[in-house]
């Protein structure tokens, strides 16, 4: 009974800040000054010449109902929420018409989670169990020197650290591309050798800052964990270092970790803009950014939506899963 009430509360919340987020990112865009529909009627007018004023007229009310403006702000408002949120069919992209939001989703997605992911787990790990040895063994030289390499990584801008990789990687040492463009057919293994090529470098950037940030607060977390009693008392208990390192320290460290680490996922997004904008990767960060210079508004919306349900998501099931890594969480 504890863990069904605690599920229904757990879910109302993620439902109702899916809903909110939806909600300020579906009116936001209609404060922009820029107007979707113009936009596409200039580019129209510019590729086909000249048009009558009832031309122009039928085709903006055409466009209007193709990107969900038409009727009242309500009734835009409803029909958001029951075709993108409910169905996940946000209109097609004014970037690519009259292909679909949802398509072109879908065909950078997959950049995005590869690139993204795989940074953020790998610094997770690699960064945890340098945190872990440096808090755990603080007094060892190696364990300082992590630690300040650590400090050293992680108040540099993560723009900085992006454009240093590529001046030096890409314009002067020329190992991989400047631009992240990939020239073979999907699903061919010359394919997947060129997404791994130019996805180094911004993977690179992505791991270097996120490591930093790992090593610290697990060299913090794991230090306190070292000075508590039932550490000292498996000491007296004869057991080794790395059986106390790793069964007492480290599970009780991790907890935050895990938490943190669900969130970093959930929140890929976020951080896959600047990443795609600097590497010209083609991920939805790229498709954000110019969804955002054209007025896209159904590709701001796809976007954005994508990643509020994400995060929302990904937190309820940390939130489901966190008693099985710590048995003193209670559903009570």
């Amino acid at each position: 009974m504890k863990f069904r009430t605690f599920f229904a509360i757990r879910l109302f919340t993620c439902l109702l800040t899916i809903w909110i987020g939806a909600t300020i990112i579906f009116f936001i865009p209609r404060f922009m000054p820029s107007d979707p529909v113009e936009s596409m009627i200039g580019v129209l007018i510019a590729r086909s010449g000249q048009m009558t004023p009832d031309a122009i007229e039928g085709m903006r009310k055409q466009l209007n109902i193709q990107f969900g403006l038409d009727g009242t702000l309500w009734e835009q408002y409803v029909s958001y929420l029951k075709n993108g949120l409910l169905r996940w069919d946000f209109g097609p992209s004014l970037m690519a018409f009259p292909m679909p939001v949802t398509e072109i989703i879908g065909r950078n997605l997959p950049y995005t989670l590869f690139l993204m992911m795989g940074s953020t787990i790998l610094a997770w790990v690699i960064g945890n169990t340098i945190g872990l040895l440096a808090g755990f063994m603080k007094d060892r030289f190696s364990s300082k020197a992590m630690e300040s390499v650590a400090i050293f990584l992680y108040p540099i801008p993560y723009f900085l650290v992006a454009l240093v990789l590529q001046i030096v990687f890409s314009f002067i040492l020329q190992w991989f591309p400047l631009q992240s463009v990939i020239y073979a057919a999907p699903g061919s293994p010359r394919f997947f050798a060129e997404l791994i090529h130019v996805s180094l470098l911004p993977g690179l950037s992505m791991f270097l800052i996120g490591m930093g940030w790992w090593i610290i607060s697990m060299k913090a977390l794991s230090s306190t964990t070292a000075a508590e009693d039932f550490v000292l008392f498996a000491r007296y208990r004869g057991l080794s270092e790395g059986t106390i390192g790793s069964k007492y320290v480290f599970r009780n460290s991790a907890l935050p970790q895990i938490t943190a680490l669900g969130l970093s996922i959930g929140g890929v997004f976020g951080g896959a803009i600047m990443t795609e904008v600097i590497f010209n990767y083609p991920g939805v960060g790229t498709l954000l950014r110019g969804a955002i210079i054209l007025a896209d508004y159904n590709m701001i919306l796809g976007c954005v939506t994508i990643s509020i349900v994400a995060i929302s998501v990904i937190t309820l099931l940390i939130d489901l899963i966190l008693p099985f890594f710590d048995p003193r969480v209670r559903y009570g």
